[in-house]
């Protein structure tokens, strides 16, 4: 119950720090508000952030069902091994995609 509050209370400080920069009204490159700048810098800082927090949450969960599967029937490791490690790789390419995109937002300072 306190996971699924938690979640949910993050994702919806997520959207609320995503709507402000996106419907933020965009000023020329030298005019651009110091609030704008502010609500930009704090939608990068929060989104990484909550990406690599959520990131390793789910590479630990993940490596930890892999090799108690493993623990639990040893002959099973190249069917558990493979397709963990794939999984870890989406989740971790999920982390970068939220790094590139604060870093696209960093650019518009």
């Amino acid at each position: 119950m306190f996971r699924k509050v938690s979640f949910t209370f993050l994702l919806a400080l997520l959207f609320v720090a995503v709507a402000t920069v996106a419907f933020a009204q965009e000023g020329a490159a030298a005019g651009m508000s110091d609030s704008v700048k502010t609500f930009i810098a704090l939608a990068a800082g929060f989104g990484i952030a909550i990406a690599s927090f959520g990131g390793a949450l789910g590479q630990g969960r993940a490596i930890a069902a892999g090799l108690e599967g493993i623990a639990r029937n040893p002959s099973a490791q190249p069917k558990i091994f493979i397709p963990m490690i794939v999984g870890l790789a989406l989740i971790e390419s999920l982390v970068i995609y939220a790094l590139v995109i604060s870093f696209i937002l960093v650019g518009k300072l």
